[in-house]
């Protein structure tokens, strides 16, 4: 682990030296899971998304989202159009069993010079919610951003109010760094920012967990999980300080 130092003149405490080398920007890539597959959001999604994300039924997942909810594919598809032309990376999330669109996701706020980067506009339909493929999604992004393109954190952010996202901020291994008190105006609306994060030394515990937990032995055979995904990170930090 680094250490601080202090300053061989005016005695201040410093942060420890790291490499000033700039990382890469992530990419439109495609990342393939065993039950999900991450794929550069394209127009021709819109449709199957909008089934699969909007309508009545679906209006309350957009309660917390910077946009929507959509009342008709006309303006999901310009808004499907506006996600395409984004410098960020947004991903639909595409079910490997079906084949069609479940979700979707992006990376922003990314600053290469610090390799800092945001899992955000995250979209989670009826299909994929509290399903393996829900966590694999977060494990393919997070191992994209420490493995191959070595970022040294990973932010997730929320509405303070949306406490569905901060439980699976938790669950998925983002440690709470505090409140942002009206951090933006959403909607017309004052909102408080609540800030999670996962750093390079801590990915390997959160990353082999979710490894772990996706694994084939950890569901029965009716796909029921054997262990939660937080009880199989307790066994490896356990394993790791005994």
């Amino acid at each position: 682990m680094a250490t601080t130092s202090t300053h061989p003149v005016v005695d201040r405490p410093l942060g420890p030296l790291v490499s000033t080398t700039p990382a890469s920007r992530p990419q439109k890539v495609t990342l393939a899971g065993r039950f999900i597959t991450l794929v550069p959001v394209g127009p021709d999604h819109a449709s199957e998304l909008f089934a699969a994300t909007c309508g009545p039924a679906n209006d309350l997942f957009w309660t917390y989202m910077f946009s929507g909810p959509f009342l008709t594919l006309s303006s999901f598809q310009d808004h499907i159009n506006n996600l395409v032309g984004s410098t960020d990376p947004f991903f639909t999330i595409i079910s490997n069993t079906t084949s069609k669109p479940v979700g979707l996701l992006s990376l922003m706020r990314i600053e290469p010079s610090h390799r800092v980067c945001e899992v955000g506009n995250i979209l989670y339909g009826p299909a994929l919610q509290r399903t393996p493929g829900a966590t694999e999604a977060m494990y393919l992004l997070g191992r994209y951003v420490f493995e191959e393109l070595e970022y040294r954190r990973w932010e997730w952010k929320c509405d303070a109010l949306n406490s569905p996202s901060r439980r699976a901020a938790q669950r998925f291994g983002f440690q709470p760094e505090g409140l942002f008190r009206q951090h933006m105006i959403v909607k017309g609306r004052s909102r408080d920012t609540a800030w999670f994060a996962v750093v390079d030394g801590e990915w390997g515990i959160v990353g082999d967990g979710m490894k772990e937990w996706l694994g084939e032995g950890n569901f029965d055979g009716e796909g029921r999980q054997r262990k939660g995904l937080e009880e199989v990170r307790a066994g490896i930090t356990a394993q790791q300080k005994g």
